[in-house]
């Protein structure tokens, strides 16, 4: 009678190789509220200020892709404050060539324009985007040092790069 082989057990398999975008890890938990406004696409959302532009991300966000009714055309409804909107309506051709070439084929057909007070509603609460929080003046030691840090450097870029790292870097700590 023959003896049975001792089973060795399976080595799991790796799925990925390195490092993965965190739009990618996200984007599952976004799929089902996203799907629920009518984006099939999460890049729409969550690379909006690289497909339109900072101008236009700072101004406005999407809300939400409607279906029509005949299935022909699809409207990207747009929420902005009041002052905002005049801009935009007069920039919806380029929003929606913008939109378009995200997806790679004419997926947005119209776009709508919501306004909505600065506050006040569940929505217009929050910035459209963040502000950049205004940068302290580096002081005179401030300078010296970081002209001496990148002194020895003979290749004028690699040194202008380097005493700027370091300017920013003692700005920074020193405050």
């Amino acid at each position: 009678m023959a003896a049975a082989k001792p089973s060795i057990p399976a080595r799991p398999t790796r799925r990925k190789r390195g490092f993965e975008a965190a739009s990618k890890l996200v984007a599952g938990h976004l799929r089902g509220p996203l799907d629920k406004r009518g984006f099939s696409e999460t890049k729409l959302i969550t690379h909006w200020a690289g497909i339109v532009g900072p101008d236009i991300a700072a101004c406005a966000m999407p809300v939400k892709i409607t279906h029509s009714r005949a299935g022909i055309g699809t409207t990207l409804v747009l929420l902005t404050t009041g002052g905002h909107a005049p801009l935009l309506e007069m920039q919806k051709d380029t929003i929606r060539q913008k939109v378009n070439a995200c997806y790679g084929y004419n997926a947005v057909s119209k776009i709508h324009i919501t306004q909505t007070a600065p506050t006040g509603f569940a929505e217009g609460q929050v910035q459209f985007a963040a502000r950049d929080k205004p940068r302290p003046a580096p002081t005179p030691e401030i300078l010296t040092a970081a002209h001496a840090a990148a002194a020895p450097i003979h290749d004028d870029r690699l040194k202008e790069a380097l005493e700027r790292l370091a300017r920013n870097v003692l700005t920074k700590n020193s405050h």
